[in-house]
């Protein structure tokens, strides 16, 4: 797939959260090409003399009507600190799309369940677009830690069914999203992004229950274009993978967990 390099005219900037930030990018020049629910961005950081490297950001959603990309960027050091402070009228530069994004199941009756924990809900939210316009019935499980942390309800309510857990029970089910009742229903495929050890526990209920899952990992990256192999994955049918350029999703029958 095709990837470029672009100018980008910072057209919104908002705080959702003390630690996250909804960046929506408009190309400086032309439209927005193809990009794939699951795909991601790396992202140059100007504004942090400390900040070499470009930084990894899932793609939270795509309006193309507005020739709009969307980046949810949560607060993990001094680069994404200044990427969530990043100005409405900045120039921000973007290589683009990377990686390799989530299934579209051929069977539109099957049951999906998408799972999202913290700012691992990012890549969801365009997938569960997708989906929709596809005609597939969309459910989200999005967990927190209270619920002041669920991020974009708004948006994802539009497009689906959503269940909430929270570890707090402020809001939803109290608990880890793997303790969902929902989880008790019968699913055919589940697709899952946030914290390690939560899609670790979605995977072992998923072969516990013969369910087909996808994971998109957030691996350490660099180079996003599998060169420096900081983010390696170890996997069963190629050996250490490059998550940036395999992946980020992955099937999770692929991964040695």
């Amino acid at each position: 797939m095709k990837k470029y390099i672009s100018d980008f005219v910072v057209e919104s900037s908002v705080k959702l959260h003390a630690n996250y930030g909804l960046l929506k990018l408009k190309p400086v020049e032309g439209n927005l090409p193809k990009i794939l629910p699951g795909q991601f961005c790396q992202i140059e950081v100007k504004n942090s003399k400390n900040t070499f490297l470009r930084r990894p950001i899932s793609v939270n959603y795509v309006d193309y009507e507005a020739n709009l990309l969307w980046l949810l960027v949560r607060r993990a050091g001094e680069g994404t600190n200044s990427l969530v402070d990043t100005l409405e009228g900045e120039i921000v530069n973007v290589v683009y799309p990377m990686g390799n994004g989530f299934t579209m199941p051929e069977d539109k009756q099957k049951r999906l369940l998408l799972i999202g924990g913290g700012v691992g809900v990012a890549p969801l939210l365009y997938f569960g677009e997708a989906l929709k316009k596809a005609g597939v019935e969309v459910n989200f499980l999005l967990g927190a830690r209270s619920k002041n942390d669920l991020l974009e309800l708004d948006e994802f309510e539009k497009r689906g069914n959503v269940y909430l857990s929270t570890e707090d029970g402020s809001v939803g089910e109290k608990g880890f999203v793997t303790a969902h009742s929902v989880l008790s229903e019968k699913w055919d495929m589940i697709s899952c992004c946030g914290p390690m050890p939560m899609m670790k526990a979605v995977a072992k209920y998923a072969v516990e229950n013969g369910v087909d899952c996808e994971v998109s990992l957030e691996n350490v990256m660099a180079c996003g274009v599998g060169a420096c192999l900081c983010c390696v994955e170890d996997t069963h049918d190629h050996g250490n993978v490059c998550v940036c350029k395999e992946g980020p999703v992955f099937n999770i029958k692929r991964l040695k967990w």
